[in-house]
């Protein structure tokens, strides 16, 4: 069977990095994002990747995408979930529609991926899923109630599903990310910081590799990332 990798969530930065890295390591890799441009101009420079245009918040559309992936490049074997978004407001200033908006795409996008790909998954003797998290998935801050309350979710149900899944063989790790991502907007909001103030996505990317590449007796569930100058 071919090696098929799902990045959900890809755009300048980790996910990018995310598939750029699986591709190296000889995988087909689904890139399923908003922006059909952005995918577009991936896949044109990267062979093995293919665009799949998907809005992780729209629930009833993940089944189609899946079966789509399927029918073109085979059955999953990795799915890695790095679609993510957040309303920074105290809890008495975001709207209900925030708080949902959060929960659709950290935790309800995760639901319906997952749902997606079991049966992909258990096709293959091992497979894994991996969440890109945050740190506000272990605390809530007083300005992050929408995104931290949909992170703890998130955290939650990954660990729910790292407990059912483990006996299929089928790896469910978290990464939390401690820290602020090298990106261009961080770099022009941020001009002062060094260099090493930074997380690297492709550094992230090594990361995530190694998980799904953990022996079934020694899988670690949560894997926290944060640059060494990091305050924590």
């Amino acid at each position: 069977m071919n090696k098929v990798c799902v990045v959900i969530g890809v755009g300048p930065g980790n996910g990018e990095a995310l598939v750029r890295r699986f591709c190296a390591e000889g995988y087909q890799v689904a890139m399923l994002a908003r922006s059909e441009d952005y995918l577009t101009g991936l896949a044109d420079e990267l062979a093995n990747a293919h665009a799949f245009v998907h809005d992780a918040s729209d629930l009833a559309a993940a089944a189609g995408v899946f079966a789509r992936i399927e029918q073109q490049l085979g059955a999953a074997s990795v799915l890695l979930y790095n679609a993510g978004g957040g309303a920074f407001k105290s809890a008495e200033d975001a709207t209900l529609e925030e708080f949902e908006a959060n929960w659709r795409i950290n935790v309800g996008g995760l639901v319906a991926a997952t749902q997606a790909v079991l049966p992909q998954l258990r096709q293959h003797p091992t497979a894994s899923i991996v969440v890109t998290s945050a740190s506000a998935a272990l605390r809530g801050r007083a300005n992050t109630a929408p995104f931290a309350s949909a992170k703890a979710a998130q955290r939650s149900l990954a660990q729910s599903l790292a407990r059912q899944l483990g006996p299929e063989k089928i790896h469910v790790a978290l990464v939390v990310l401690d820290g602020v991502v090298d990106l261009p907007r961080t770099r022009k909001a941020m001009p002062d910081k060094p260099d090493d103030f930074f997380l690297k996505p492709a550094d992230v990317a090594d990361s995530v590799w190694l998980l799904t590449r953990q022996a079934p007796s020694a899988w670690t569930f949560e894997l926290d990332l944060r640059p060494f100058a990091e305050t924590w």
